[in-house]
């Protein structure tokens, strides 16, 4: 890695530990380091504490919170302001669609309707894109 590469962090916010293993070999794969959350709650406490990233990947069915709370109470406590978030999630109704757009996340992904690759090279865009 060359000094003009930067390594980019990315927090990934999902209840399931396969999906989540899989994701962060992926994207470690791809040079991006990723900060892993199991639950909605200790998301908002780690950002609550500082913790910084290039962009923010958000299931939104978990068992304590799920990501539409989760990015309700960032946008109410400005937790996050300027990372760019992007849902990842099954949920594929328009509710769910429309209140995510509402609250300005950057994409919707359909996990199922994904590859792992294609999560990773729409978030790398994103990642590029914001930092224009």
């Amino acid at each position: 890695m060359t000094n003009e590469e930067k390594k980019y962090k990315i927090i990934l916010v999902d209840d399931d530990d396969f999906l989540v293993n899989m994701y962060v070999t992926k994207f470690n794969n791809s040079g991006v380091e990723v900060e892993a959350c199991n639950s909605g709650t200790s998301f908002i406490e780690k950002l609550k504490s500082g913790l910084q990233a290039d962009l923010i990947l958000l299931d939104i069915v978990m068992s304590d919170m799920s990501g539409i709370e989760a990015l309700k109470k960032m946008r109410k406590e400005k937790l996050g302001e300027g990372i760019p978030i992007v849902m990842l999630t099954n949920q594929n109704n328009e509710e769910d669609i429309n209140i995510s757009k509402e609250l300005g996340v950057a994409a919707y992904i359909i996990k199922s309707a994904a590859t792992p690759l294609e999560v990773v090279e729409e978030t790398m865009r994103i990642i590029k894109n914001s930092k224009n």
